[in-house]
């Protein structure tokens, strides 16, 4: 009897551990373009940190996302669409009153359920002109970072280039504006100090969900858009173009980011029971609003549209418990990691809601496809897209056309050659975090899965969305180049239905009209709520 007591005792404690929720931790990049990383095959910016957890872990070749950053954050903490939770429409301004509801359960909130102490460095963007939508009233244990879209690299600020108002401070901790920064400490570098700090600290008794997202690469304020520190833009004399020079001195500390957490997780003995993922918010964008020289090539388009340039990103996730060296080419919406990170980080939470994500387990796993059906939609500016089993329908045009072309450049410069590139990146941080042991032939067979080959079709058919919908086989045709619509009318009438049905339960744009209270000369001259709680 004593000898079954003692079994049965070993089993609870193994499976017990075994059920031991992991750390999640998210490392998010705003307006990366889909091109403008080193495992794509380029070394014109190499991102060595950011290649190595590519090589060691799932590279996630088909990711979607919204195309814009309000509906892109909405949709990842909310698991829906964002025409599911009126979050569709454009981005939130920092002085127009609307955000996110508080009616909606979202990802940190979830993960409080399930015992997790919740964090968040960075980005927000979710709305905080009323107090209920900041991020410690939605989830957050502790919050450090900025409310709006973007601020200054270096001084934390923003102007409003359409606006007669005043320059503000956004930076802070939890609810209290934070001016205890060093003067001129670079943001990526802010975020990436603060990151660390949380994770030394963190208590291992139990689980971290840890979201940092960076202001890097996105623009900063319009009067100097593109911001980096100058030693880091001379590593890339030999980019002619100044603007693409400084995207890859930023992308540079985005990198030297990854590298710096992961290398916190090992160095705090806790890389181990984490689930790390990275991803850029949305496509990059070349020309117009907050254009950076970013590259989405081969993709057509850029953010702010339907097409692949804005929808289709970068995106990683490494877990020792998870394939190593694997390219996934199946669906996978920024939606769908609600779900799936319940299954494959142990987190006992229960869903109730209504959610469009879908669990990738078996996906990530197996190589099992889950998700044959993707919705893009603006109903306000009129563009959106529908993608069905390999066929992708594009309706409608943002910005009059212009972001409807391919933008960017092939960016086919080689930096480094083999030799250089492969030391490089076994001496990356996360390269010796994860004790990697990858190979040239490894790193060859990953950079040639990520490649994307666009239609050797002769008699390619063009696509002017002024004038009606396109369609597209994006499994022969990724890039968008080859318009079967005028072939296919019927095909073309039923995935115009399918697009209308998938918008049946739409719900109207929680969007609002600009408010002057929100002026920071009303709060010492910073981005605060300004709005009592209704």
């Amino acid at each position: 009897m004593l000898l079954l007591y003692f079994i049965v005792a070993v089993l609870f404690v193994n499976n017990s551990y075994a059920a031991k929720p992991k750390n999640v931790i998210f490392i998010v990049a705003d307006d990366l373009g889909f091109n403008d990383v080193s495992f794509r095959g380029s070394t014109e910016i190499p991102t060595y940190n950011i290649d190595a957890l590519a090589y060691n872990g799932i590279l996630l070749n088909n990711y979607r996302t919204p195309p814009l950053c309000t509906p892109s954050r909405s949709s990842l903490m909310t698991g829906k669409y964002p025409h599911h939770s009126g979050m569709q429409h454009f981005v939130i301004p920092s002085d127009e009153p609307w955000g996110l509801s508080p009616s909606e359960k979202i990802m940190p909130q979830y993960f409080k359920d399930a015992g997790y102490v919740t964090r968040m460095i960075g980005k927000w963007h979710l709305g905080f002109f009323e107090e209920q939508y900041v991020p410690n009233n939605r989830g957050y244990d502790s919050f450090f970072g900025y409310l709006g879209p973007y601020i200054d690299y270096f001084d934390y600020t923003l102007q409003m280039f359409d606006r007669n108002f005043s320059r503000g401070y956004d930076m802070r901790t939890n609810y209290t504006i934070n001016r205890n920064i060093p003067s001129n400490k670079y943001a990526t570098e802010l975020f990436t100090e603060e990151a660390v700090k949380v994770i030394k600290a963190h208590d291992k008794s139990k689980p971290l969900f840890l979201v940092v997202n960076h202001l890097a690469p996105h623009a900063g304020n319009e009067d100097v858009p593109m911001q980096a520190k100058q030693e880091d833009i001379d590593r890339f004399s030999y980019i002619e173009d100044i603007k693409r020079r400084t995207l890859a001195a930023m992308i540079y500390q985005l990198d030297k980011s990854v590298g710096e957490i992961v290398k916190a997780l090992r160095d705090n003995n806790h890389l181990d029971d984490s689930i790390v993922i990275f991803y850029s918010d949305n496509g990059g964008p070349t020309v117009g609003l907050h254009s950076t020289a970013a590259s989405n090539y081969p993709l057509r388009g850029q953010k702010q549209s339907g097409w692949e340039g804005a929808i289709r990103t970068n995106a990683i996730v490494y877990a020792p418990s998870l394939p190593k060296a694997a390219v996934r080419n199946d669906l996978f919406y920024i939606a769908d990691w609600l779900p799936t990170l319940k299954t494959i980080a142990g987190a006992n939470y229960k869903i109730k809601a209504k959610i469009d994500g879908i669990d990738q387990t078996n996906m990530l796993k197996y190589n099992r496809e889950m998700r044959n059906e993707l919705v893009v939609v603006d109903d306000v500016f009129g563009y959106g897209s529908y993608t069905y089993n390999g066929l992708k329908l594009v309706n409608g045009s943002s910005s009059a056309g212009k972001f409807d072309h391919w933008l960017g450049t092939n960016n086919n410069t080689n930096a480094v050659d083999n030799k250089t590139y492969m030391q490089n990146l076994l001496q990356s941080p996360v390269a010796k975090a994860i004790k990697s042991t990858i190979t040239l032939r490894n790193v060859d067979k990953t950079r040639n899965s990520a490649k994307i080959s666009c239609t050797k079709e002769k008699n390619k058919q063009s696509c002017d969305l002024i004038k009606g919908p396109c369609l597209f086989n994006l499994q022969d045709d990724p890039c968008e180049e080859n318009n079967i619509a005028n072939r296919n009318k019927i095909l073309l009438s039923f995935m115009l239905l399918k697009y209308k049905n998938s918008l049946a339960n739409l719900v109207p744009t929680r969007r609002k009209p600009s408010d002057p209270q929100c002026d920071p000369v009303h709060f010492n001259y910073t981005w605060n709520p300004w709005q009592q709680n209704s």
